[in-house]
């Protein structure tokens, strides 16, 4: 995968469920090898955006791009090659293995019927070591924690392999250690491979860790985009999100973190 300019082109989007408008003329040019991250108050309108962009829902007006073809006028099967999604919530009740999961993100690239080649599994065992999923590989998903089964959903877009990674609250159900382990997976694919990724975040710290791009939504408006170092600033987070807070450059690493006054006592109380 290599940079290719605007991957992904929003333009004067809008939606509607029913009478209530989610999103009003959201416009956002994606360009490869950059990841994304998508911030804004619950019902924002962050992922019905993402359904968007994957042709799961249809605009009122406005239009989606994804490399330069409407994303709703592609066949499922070749969307599939382009576009992989990790969705907040997964729900499966047939007892399929770890590794069958896994497998089912080389569909797009098999025949109907065929069974999954050297390369399908060679790709999965990859997948599987980098998200330390081998010891659970032929463990049933309905045996696993909601964490664990969020990284086996993770794991299979990986092995997907497309270009564009969509991530909505990819990793809410995952503790630290694993929360970490799948976005540096992620953010090593952006640097080395080109990949691009667009993810919703309700956490401002790890998209300014992991981000170089971020979009404020409010409202169904995008309110602020652009590089994380020049939008993730006060006044921004309180423009979108209505609290005030203080931004500084993490000593470890160099990037942006947001700092929240919490136990509602002043500078001076001890």
């Amino acid at each position: 995968m290599g940079r290719e300019g605007n991957i992904v082109r929003v333009s004067g989007l809008r939606f509607s469920y029913g009478p209530k408008e989610v999103l009003r003329g959201v416009s956002l040019d994606v360009e490869a090898g950059h990841f994304y991250g998508l911030v804004g108050p619950n019902g924002c309108g962050k992922t019905t955006l993402l359904d968007l962009i994957l042709g799961a829902k249809r605009p009122v007006s406005g239009s989606v791009l994804v490399r330069g073809k409407e994303a709703g006028g592609y066949n499922r099967r070749v969307l599939a090659r382009e576009l992989a999604l990790v969705p907040q919530e997964y729900h499966i009740s047939f007892t399929f293995t770890v590794e069958e999961i896994i497998l089912m993100g080389r569909h797009p690239y098999r025949g109907r019927l065929s069974s999954p080649s050297v390369r399908d599994r060679k790709i999965a065992e990859e997948v599987m070591e980098r998200l330390e999923l081998t010891p659970f590989r032929q463990r049933y998903i309905t045996r696993l924690s909601g964490g664990e089964k969020q990284r086996v959903i993770f794991a299979r877009a990986l092995a997907q392999d497309t270009r564009i990674l969509l991530l909505d609250e990819a990793t809410s159900n995952m503790d630290i250690y694993y929360t970490f382990l799948c976005l540096r997976s992620v953010a090593e694919e952006v640097e080395k491979n080109g990949r691009t990724v667009i993810a919703t975040f309700h956490d401002l710290n790890l998209a300014g860790g992991f981000c170089d791009r971020m979009v404020f939504l409010k409202e169904g408006c995008a309110v602020a985009q652009g590089q994380t170092r020049d939008v993730l600033n006060a006044e921004n987070v309180m423009d979108t999100f209505g609290v005030p807070c203080t931004i500084m450059t993490n000593p470890i690493d160099g990037t942006k973190q947001v700092f929240f006054k919490t136990n509602g006592r002043s500078e001076t109380a001890h």
